[in-house]
């Protein structure tokens, strides 16, 4: 049995005027599922973003608790398809939602195994051991690029573009998300967020925050904090857990 412990935080940043960033944070049981931790980041203009990623992360818990049996790669799979193809129905019925959508990264941690659901560039990592690991992959342009040896990342041309992305919720009738699994371990961490923190806050000083002291309220708060303090241009999502085995708490 694994208990996990968890913190989630979102912030304006310093630069919008208005949060489209979503988040659901939560350590208990969900329908059949231990644990259930989501992060969205909306797009399109006036409300529509906002309306995209509360809509996603919204709808998807509740069909996640109606769920029965499925293992939580089967449950996310057929929920992010349901939930998707609703709020396409959604931006073609209503004008003023025309075009909205959003990122979504989704995770499940299940005995040693975290599971793991990507839509978008909102990103999952997994800090372990003192170093950082990013599990997902972006749905970006650039990172389409770099993956074909077409681009450099880091490069100019690379930071001026990588607020494109290939696949986000609510787009087209239908969406692939992509799945991912990794192993866990006692002392493990790991961190779901919107590209508010990762625009800002380069890896090395995700894992050194996080590895740092302080609870896990601490560490989110100094997160966004490092995100704001570097610019804040958009808006900053963290949702920060920690696995602990049944027996208690281990570090």
């Amino acid at each position: 049995e694994i208990t996990v412990e968890a913190y989630a935080l979102t912030d304006t940043g310093r630069v919008r005027n208005m949060n489209q960033d979503y988040i659901y944070s939560s350590p208990e049981r969900v329908g059949t599922l231990p644990n259930l931790f989501l992060v969205a980041d909306g797009m399109g203009g006036h409300r529509a973003g906002d309306y995209a990623s509360r809509y996603t992360v919204e709808n998807l818990v509740v069909y996640l608790h109606g769920q029965t049996q499925g293992s939580p790669v089967m449950q996310l799979k057929t929920g992010i398809r349901e939930v998707n193809e609703r709020l396409y129905e959604e931006s073609r019925r209503r004008e003023e939602l025309k075009g909205m959508g959003c990122t979504l990264v989704a995770a499940v941690a299940e005995a040693d195994t975290l599971y793991v659901a990507n839509v978008g560039d909102s990103r999952l990592y997994l800090i372990s051991g003192g170093a950082i690991r990013q599990i997902t992959r972006d749905h970006s342009y650039v990172e389409e690029m770099v993956a074909m040896g077409r681009m450099d990342r880091g490069s100019e041309y690379y930071n001026s573009h990588k607020n494109i992305i290939t696949r986000a919720m609510g787009i087209e009738r239908a969406v692939e998300a992509d799945f991912f699994e990794a192993e866990l371990h006692p002392g493990d961490y790991f961190l779901l967020c919107s590209d508010g923190l990762t625009n800002m806050v380069d890896d090395e000083t995700i894992c050194r925050i996080v590895t740092g002291g302080g609870s896990l309220k601490d560490k989110a708060a100094r997160l966004i904090g490092e995100a704001n303090r570097q610019g804040g241009v958009d808006n900053i999502a963290v949702v920060l857990v920690r696995p602990e085995e049944g027996g208690g708490a281990v570090c």
